[in-house]
């Protein structure tokens, strides 16, 4: 009896805590309730993060883009202070595949033709819309994905209009900042040869920064493309990586401020 009494109480301690939403900005951790409450709380932003499942060289893994981008949205989100981040899409226009062109050359690559893609991140916002959100973030981690998505917020923002819905898309998330990045890296003693383009040791440093399981250090090569890597990623490092998200999240949380009060002038 007093064994049942004890543990009838440990429940009652325990339940409001299990009752509590979770400390998150990602919305498929949520309940639709808790959802709800957040929207009519006032996280009204909501970010769509598109990554990919491409080829990234012998020595990085195939979600390199969503890895990136999913950490790096909710790092935004928290900073903005009235978002949260959405799925990420893993799907993107990567190349064709009868004959295999771009990245679908390689193993494990998947690919959407991009009218598809579209309309799968246009529903998606649609959606969102439904929901409650005013502020529906696109943030492209390949360059895939930017055509799509300018054209689908294009799209949608004429549409809506007349409503307080505005859908934002920032492709210089995706670009970064290309001669201060390289003027970072070469600080550090890194050549232009070394930063290349795909694959290199910018590539690789933003992932050790957020995923470093899955950077295979055993493999870095460098690559004319063959590979899957332009550049040279063998000097890679967390430290570079860091560096590099830090301006990055910082001008991008600074774009969507400018752009939510923009939209509405």
């Amino acid at each position: 009896m007093v064994r049942y009494l004890l543990l009838i109480a440990a429940l009652c301690v325990a339940s409001p805590a299990l009752a509590q939403a979770p400390d998150t900005v990602f919305l498929e951790q949520l309940t639709w309730d808790e959802a709800r409450d957040a929207i009519a709380a006032g996280k009204t932003t909501i970010i769509i993060p598109t990554g990919g499942t491409e080829q990234n060289g012998p020595h990085m893994a195939l979600g390199k883009h969503n890895a990136r981008v999913t950490a790096n949205a909710g790092t935004i989100a928290r900073r903005l202070g009235n978002a949260l981040v959405a799925p990420t899409m893993a799907y993107v226009p990567e190349g064709g595949i009868d004959p295999a062109t771009g990245h679908m050359r390689y193993t494990g690559t998947i690919t959407l033709p991009d009218p598809v893609y579209r309309q799968v991140i246009e529903y998606a916002a649609r959606s969102l819309k439904l929901h409650g959100f005013k502020n529906i973030v696109f943030l492209g981690d390949s360059g895939g994905n930017q055509p799509g998505q300018t054209a689908v917020a294009a799209t949608l923002n004429a549409e809506w209009a007349g409503s307080d819905v505005r859908v934002h898309t920032f492709f210089n998330y995706y670009r970064g900042d290309p001669e201060g990045d390289a003027a970072l890296m070469m600080q550090r003693g890194i050549t232009r040869a070394e930063i290349g383009d795909h694959a290199d040791v910018r590539d690789t440093s933003l992932l050790l920064a957020t995923a470093p399981a899955l950077v295979r250090m055993n493999k870095l090569q460098p690559g004319d493309g063959k590979n899957g890597v332009v550049g040279d990623p063998r000097r890679a490092s967390a430290e570079i990586g860091r560096a590099l998200i830090d301006k990055t999240v910082a001008r991008t949380v600074q774009e969507i401020r400018d752009s939510i009060v923009n939209a509405r002038k």
